[in-house]
């Protein structure tokens, strides 16, 4: 019998790959950030990278400067031929700035300037944050699952410490709370992909991997790294790593640059107890023709490159330490300052959509306001529901109804009268006005308010009145009760 011999040649194959690069960290952190938190993010970056500069107050506008940016970078490219480095490139024109301009300067994301609208009061900035529980709550409302999964995932919620990590067992947790194993791991994994990434994790380890899959899935070194050289990681033993693992050491140490990025306390930045300054991030205004969407970027430093720097690129006379040192500033400047426009576009298009669906709220009050999802204003936009998710997660909004935080427009639908949908927010305003308006020495029992809400139309049960009483912090009906 002749033996098997090897083949040896070339195999070419087409594959796509979802790579998470350095700017789409950058892009996702940015995201998320609101208004005031973007501010000193910025004036951190000015510090850190001399090739940014802030706009001086007497430049109109950020878009004539990018027209006269690409005027200066073209005039570089004249001034310095034949003095230019040695190989006669221009590592400045390496860099490609034009399609960041033309992005840029698309006028559906901006707001004229020449215009002015009414600023909400400043007495109406003072808001309580959103603590951890209150946040992934909203998302699981706005999650379709099974009851099931869902009173599970409640569970899992309620055990989460400050940090984020659950803090005890699932065993525990399903045992205490009467739901089975299958439920309870279904809904851990829900929990667990919801935002901020990393949440519900058991320990540091099985955090850091569960933002890896979902920001780098095809990164397999980072995640090797994470499972199976944690303490060495810790311990910078990177050249162990690198032999455990047959990997060039250089390719460990991106890795590891990789896993810095992520967020081993994904809890810590929705647990601030103390109240903090909010500015709205947009203003919908009424117009002629409806309302229209009014970034507010006042107080924000706008950014631009800097022409000593760029200039310097192309000195002849630097030496090429220095050109690659100034050319890593400018692609870092130039990819915050497209981050950062990314960031209004995307909140800008999610609000177009807001008000496309929650016109009669704007114009009438929280009477009309609409059943509005998550995914769906996700599909509309034409992005991942996580990043609508991000986009309105502490971001507020001046409104004719008052200033209002963005989430609050979103809220799954209940079964109203006549077969209707009523926003969820709606029906607890039912429910609390009822038991307002009840007798303190005879209050009303959570049987006696979904009664009246089905003589009404909606289709509760009482188990769900407790909730949304507990919800509203509203006592049982026992503790509500005066005596006469």
């Amino acid at each position: 019998m002749d033996r098997l011999q090897p083949r040896i040649g070339l195999d070419l194959r087409v594959a796509q790959k979802q790579i998470l690069t350095p700017g789409l960290v950058q892009m996702v952190k940015v995201l998320a950030l609101n208004k005031l938190e973007l501010r000193e993010m910025i004036n951190q970056e000015i510090v850190a990278n001399p090739v940014l500069e802030e706009v001086p107050e007497d430049v109109p506008s950020l878009d004539e400067v990018a027209r006269k940016s690409e005027s200066e970078a073209a005039q570089d490219a004249a001034d310095s031929n034949g003095t230019g480095p040695e190989d006669g490139a221009d590592s400045f024109q390496e860099i490609d700035f034009g399609s960041f301009f033309r992005d840029y300067l698309d006028p559906g994301f901006r707001a004229p300037s020449s215009e002015v609208y009414e600023q909400p009061s400043p007495e109406n900035y003072l808001a309580q944050p959103s603590s951890l529980t209150d946040h992934l709550e909203w998302q699981l409302s706005l999650t379709e699952c099974s009851p099931e999964i869902r009173e599970a995932a409640q569970s899992i919620i309620g055990n989460l410490n400050e940090d984020g990590y659950l803090s005890a067992p699932l065993e525990e947790i399903a045992q205490a709370g009467g739901h089975r194993m299958e439920d309870a791991e279904q809904a851990l994994k829900l929990v667990q992909e919801m935002d901020p990434l990393g949440v519900a994790a058991r320990d540091l380890q099985e955090c850091l991997l569960i933002q890896l899959r979902s920001l780098a899935p095809e990164n397999h070194l980072a995640q090797q790294i994470v499972a199976n050289h944690l303490k060495q990681l810790q311990t910078k033993q990177y050249r162990e790593i690198a032999r455990a693992l047959d990997r060039p050491v250089q390719a460990v140490e991106r890795a590891v640059q990789l896993i810095r990025k992520l967020d081993p306390l994904p809890g810590q930045r929705y647990n601030k107890t103390e109240p903090r300054l909010i500015e709205p991030e947009v203003a919908f205004v009424k117009t002629s023709d409806g309302f229209e969407v009014r970034l507010n970027d006042d107080g924000l430093p706008q950014l631009r490159l800097s022409r000593y720097y760029r200039r310097l690129l192309n000195d002849r006379n630097a030496t090429p330490e220095v050109r690659k040192q100034i050319k890593e500033w400018c692609v870092a400047a130039f990819q915050l300052i497209k981050n950062i426009d990314q960031r209004k576009q995307t909140i800008v298009r999610v609000c177009e959509a807001i008000i496309r669906r929650q016109r009669e709220f704007l114009e009438k009050g929280m009477d009309y306001l609409q059943p509005m999802m998550i995914k769906e204003v996700a599909e509309e936009v034409g992005v991942h529901p996580s990043t609508v998710s991000r986009a309105v997660a502490g971001k507020y909004a001046h409104t004719p109804q008052g200033v209002m935080e963005l989430r609050a427009f979103f809220s799954e639908a209940v079964r109203g009268p006549a077969g209707g949908s009523t926003p969820l927010v709606n029906l607890k305003r039912i429910v609390k006005k009822m038991i307002e308006e009840e007798d303190p020495t005879r209050p009303l029992t959570d049987d006696r308010i979904a009664q009246l809400l089905h003589e009404q139309g909606y289709s509760v049960t009482r188990r769900t009145v407790a909730k949304y009483r507990e919800d509203m912090k509203i006592p049982s009906t026992h503790q509500r009760r005066v005596k006469a």
